[in-house]
């Protein structure tokens, strides 16, 4: 067993490299560039919502009252007239970055923090760079990836989308392991 005293060092420094890497990778490539499509009538739609107020949160529409309602001859017809839609309503206005990234990083650090739990409670001192590894890798990967597909699962999210999350996922998983296996305590 290792104390989480000898590991915040690779805790702290994954979670700088995950961050760095993914911002490379959202603000620098193309990769994610298609996650969400442009709507032709965009300024139309924006338009026809703004008298509503609709106040930020998560929605569903149509948006049943109850497993009754749900049932009902009327919420069978708006589901087949369509659209079916499930959208998340931010506040209006332009919005710095600065909240977002300090909370992806802080992320980063818990998914460090449970990596390091796990591999910590297992593995002693002095183990070799594979097993550590192995342990905060699939840590890690569970972590950044696998909540992602229950949106793909449950509300239809893109596939694509999904799977390139998860690519990015494994990547910021082999990262934190890298950086694990390579500070583990002697």
């Amino acid at each position: 067993m290792t104390g989480m005293h000898a590991l915040w060092q690779p805790i702290v420094l994954s979670a700088v490299i995950v961050f760095i890497v993914s911002s490379v990778i959202h603000m620098m490539t193309p990769w994610h560039k298609s996650d969400y499509a442009k709507l032709a009538s965009q300024d139309a739609i924006m338009d026809a919502l703004r008298p509503f107020a609709i106040p930020p949160g998560d929605y569903m529409l149509p948006r049943p009252n109850d497993m009754q309602d749900m049932r009902s001859p009327e919420f069978k017809e708006k589901v087949n007239k369509g659209p079916r839609v499930v959208m998340t309503v931010m506040t209006p206005g332009m919005t710095g970055m600065g909240r977002s990234l300090g909370m992806w990083f802080a992320y980063s650090l818990g998914i460090g923090v449970f990596a390091a739990y796990v591999a910590g409670r297992a593995l002693p001192v002095g183990t070799d760079y594979l097993h550590v590894f192995r342990f905060v890798g699939v840590t890690a990967f569970l972590g950044y990836s696998a909540a992602i597909w229950q949106m793909n699962i449950w509300y239809q999210r893109s596939l694509t989308t999904t799977i390139k999350s998860t690519i990015d996922g494994l990547l910021y998983a082999f990262l934190m392991a890298g950086t694990f296996g390579w500070l583990w305590p002697r």
